[in-house]
């Protein structure tokens, strides 16, 4: 059996691939073939990010403490781990700071009311719904949260006298997977939102963040072994 480690090297170097696609599309599309083939990359990469999640959701009912250990992490990323991954509202800051920095990089063009079609160029219209998109997250994520927090008092006050481990258990498998539900769910809610333009400099911005996290973390990794 496929150890979930070996599922995620695969995986992350199809993801390098698809980034590279990504990054060379034609951006602003020009023609309707451009539009076209900018759709079919962002429903690549979601669908890349689908397959992750069930084959974590797979590893998780065979051994959640190991998702929860992630052997294939580095310390620095584990470190930014929330219930086994990254927090969800971690894409509304993303999506902030790429829109301030493009917006600031546009401004004058944008004040004179030349469109850019970029993250720097989203509409009032789109704000709000990030906005309220933002906020029916973090009720999720702190829900979810809380349910962690439950069951990790409930097994505080069982120790010792565990009647059915395997139902304890069950009930972390299901925390992790309410919480990979609400990542992935979170990317294709933003994702539409946006224009297929600023959905793959959405999904650019957020494969770079974490491939940036993952070698920076593996270099400090390496430079405490030596």
């Amino acid at each position: 059996m496929t150890t979930f480690a070996t599922f995620y090297t695969t995986w992350s170097e199809q993801l390098h691939h698809l980034l590279r696609q990504l990054c060379s599309a034609t951006k602003p599309p020009t023609t309707q073939d451009d539009l076209h083939h900018l759709n079919h990359l962002v429903n690549n990469l979601l669908s890349h990010y689908s397959e992750y999640y069930r084959a974590k959701s797979a590893a998780a009912e065979r051994d959640v403490l190991d998702i929860f250990a992630a052997p294939w992490a580095s310390s620095f990323e584990k470190s930014l781990h929330w219930i086994a991954g990254w927090r969800p509202t971690t894409v509304f800051h993303l999506v902030y700071t790429e829109s301030s920095i493009l917006f600031e990089s546009h401004m004058v063009d944008i004040l004179r009311g030349i469109r850019t079609g970029d993250l720097g160029d989203l509409s009032p219209s789109q704000f709000r719904r990030v906005s309220e998109l933002q906020c029916e997250t973090v009720k999720e994520e702190n829900a979810i949260t809380d349910e962690l927090s439950e069951w990790q008092h409930r097994v505080s006050d069982l120790m010792g006298s565990f009647t059915d481990v395997d139902q304890v258990i069950g009930r972390l498998v299901s925390v992790v997977q309410k919480a990979d539900d609400l990542r992935l769910r979170t990317v294709k809610r933003v994702v539409d939102l946006l224009t297929p333009q600023q959905a793959v400099e959405f999904l650019i911005a957020a494969a770079e963040l974490q491939f940036g996290i993952r070698e920076w973390g593996m270099n400090q990794d390496r430079q405490r072994i030596y």
